[in-house]
């Protein structure tokens, strides 16, 4: 089985679809996969909805979709460094779930796991357990969270054998290995693509099983979202 196909577009352009459910790898716009995100919108699909650790600026990561208006709805747990989303919101275009960072990432490996809900503490009396089951144990109340999963799954990794074999680097794994397993289609961005034998076993973050496509991207621009200096230290006294 072929899994590497030639750019993103193609990798994408039999499978999207008007109203279908993405799921999006990355936090702020790290370990984004750019390219992937890129082809979703010059495809075009529109009314997606998508689940994301943060919804990116307005020029990177989901940012990039919000601009042509092509997410109906959207489930995360930061939208902050986008005004886009904001203006869209208060407009009524734009559905959003806010959940817990940690509910999020579990939602989504559970999704992948098979396991329909789980029971967190998290958020319990506040507005994230509205309509929600509240159950005790041990004398403490949980809220139940459903699980998810998508139609489709976009993820950035470092690198990749041709039998879709994943490896993450530093801060850039984040949310992708969860959200590679939370659909049957995870097609994946990587850096460097190798042989297979190439990569040691115990270095694979993400097993080829539950890859599908993978595209080679090799230089993707580094972005800063928050360039954060400070003066030099000047001559001791």
């Amino acid at each position: 089985m072929n899994k590497i196909y030639p750019d993103a577009r193609v990798a994408l352009q039999d499978v999207l679809k008007d109203g279908m459910t993405l799921a999006i790898g990355g936090f702020g716009i790290c370990g984004v996969p750019e390219a992937l995100i890129g082809a979703v919108r010059d495809i075009g699909v529109k009314q997606l909805t998508v689940i994301c650790g943060t919804a990116g600026t307005d020029d990177r990561g989901l940012g990039r979709l919000l601009q042509t208006r092509q997410v109906r709805r959207l489930t995360s747990s930061y939208v902050g460094e986008n005004k886009i989303l904001e203006q869209q919101f208060l407009a009524g275009e734009l559905e959003i779930e806010f959940t817990p960072q940690g509910t999020l990432a579990e939602k989504l490996r559970a999704g992948g796991a098979g396991i329909a809900a789980f029971f967190t503490k998290t958020g319990v009396g506040t507005m994230v357990a509205e309509g929600k089951e509240i159950r005790e144990f041990d004398g403490h109340a949980f809220i139940m969270e459903r699980s998810l999963s998508a139609d489709v799954s976009l993820v950035k990794a470092w690198r990749a054998d041709r039998a879709g074999n994943l490896v993450y680097r530093r801060t850039a794994r984040n949310f992708n290995p969860n959200v590679a397993m939370a659909s049957h289609m995870t097609i994946v961005e990587v850096e460097e693509i190798v042989e297979n034998g190439m990569l040691d076993p115990d270095d694979i973050h993400t097993p080829g099983i539950f890859v599908k496509r993978v595209v080679c991207h090799p230089n993707p621009e580094k972005a800063i979202e928050q360039r954060t200096t400070r003066a030099p230290a000047g001559p001791a006294q």
